[in-house]
Formats: structure tokens, sequence, C-alpha cells
């Protein structure tokens, strides 16, 4: 026997896997790309959501005769994408320029630290605009650049300007690049979950090499 409908959404909105991006677009459609992208891009504690993926699967699902998931509608899910990745940075660099030092210094998250250890490199080496676009395409750096670039006190409008064309081509191009694959491939509802267990493989790949990066410098430091 099935409960009232208030009780079954709750129920579905409960049963939500916040790491699987099908189970997040299930749920709550183009809203929960901006929910998601917010937090990934402006909260710390959402350094290990998948906005790689969410956004791929997002353009896959705005295909029409696309039945492995919602159906989605593009332009809403672009308006979201922007939304939450341009409004979820900007909250980041606020967060890191009123005392994020000190939130990134009591986390014991190694991938968090890492991400700061790596995003302070970034600014260092490339300046801030290359760094601030770079990071978008980085996970976990994506995270933790932009509360660093408040903490080192990067210009607010040098910050703003970099992080919009950043976040534009992030979001934008990586939910087109799913739809225009959906749109070229017949039948894509035959490969979706393939695909987007690629997508994870290949966003997590940033990560891996990050991490035996700053293992192979910490094993040079101790050899020096």
């Amino acid at each position: 026997m099935r409960g009232p409908p208030t009780v079954l959404a709750a129920s579905s909105v409960l049963a939500v896997n916040i790491l699987d991006a099908s189970s997040v677009l299930s749920a709550f459609g183009a809203l929960g790309i901006a929910v998601v992208l917010f937090a990934e891009t402006g909260l710390l504690v959402g350094f290990m959501l998948p906005g790689d993926s969410l956004l791929f699967t997002a353009g896959l699902l705005c295909v029409s005769g696309t039945h492995s998931g919602p159906h989605l509608v593009l332009w809403q899910v672009l308006l979201s994408a922007v939304v939450g990745a341009l409004a979820g940075a900007q909250v980041g660099y606020l967060i890191g320029k009123r005392g994020g030092r000190a939130l990134l210094a009591r986390s014991e998250r190694k991938a968090l630290k890492q991400g700061v250890a790596r995003a302070e490199e970034l600014l260092a080496q490339y300046g801030h605009a290359k760094a601030i676009v770079l990071a978008r395409f980085i996970p976990v750096v994506r995270t933790v650049l932009n509360p660093m670039a408040g903490v080192l006190e990067v210009p607010q409008r040098t910050f703003t300007l970099w992080q919009v064309v950043g976040g534009l081509v992030w979001s934008v191009g990586v939910v087109l690049a799913g739809y225009a694959l959906g749109s070229s491939v017949p039948s894509i509802d035959k490969y979706l979950l393939p695909i987007i267990g690629l997508v994870v493989v290949v966003s997590v790949i940033p990560i891996a090499l990050e991490m035996l990066r700053a293992r192979k410098a910490a094993r040079q430091g101790g050899d020096a």
C-alpha cells in the first residue's frame, strides 16, 4: 500500500546519495545542480561532491529520448550550473577573506590540506588570473582556491572577473560536452552507466595525480 505523496517525497529525499550524480538529479532535478556546485565551490565541506560528473550527466539527460534518468531541460541546467558555480566561488572568497586561514588550519582532512598547498602553488606559479581559471578543472583545488584567494588578499575585482570566466567555461563547457555526446550517440541509454562511470574515473584522475605529486615532493624533501 502506497503512502501519502508527502511521505514518499520525504523518503526519496532522505534516500539521496549526494556523491552520486544520478541520485542527485533524480531527486532534485536542475535545482540540485545549483546546490551541489555552490557547496563544492563555496563551502569547504563540499570538496568531495561530484561536480564534474554531475554537470556531464545533466547534459546527457537533457537529450530527448533518454530514459535512464529524469529528462532535464538544457537552459535550466545551464542556468543552475552557472548560478551555483559563480555564487559558490564568490562566497568561498568572502569566507577566506574573513577568516578562512583559521578554518583551513583546523581541518584534519589530508586531501583538503594537499588542496590548500596546491592552490597556493598555483597562485604563486601562474598568477591570479590563470590560477583561478585552471583551478575550476581540478577537483578539491576548485574548492579551496576560492577561500585561499581571499586569505591571500587577491583583489576582489580580479578574483571576481576570473572566477566568472573560469566558472562559465567549466560549467557550461562540461554540460554541453555531455549534451553533445548524448545527441551524437544513438540509443545513449545503453551506455549511460558506463559513460557516467568513466566520467567519475576521469574526474578522480587529477586528485590521484595531485596526491602522487605531493608524495613525490615530500619524498624529495626528506632526501634533501
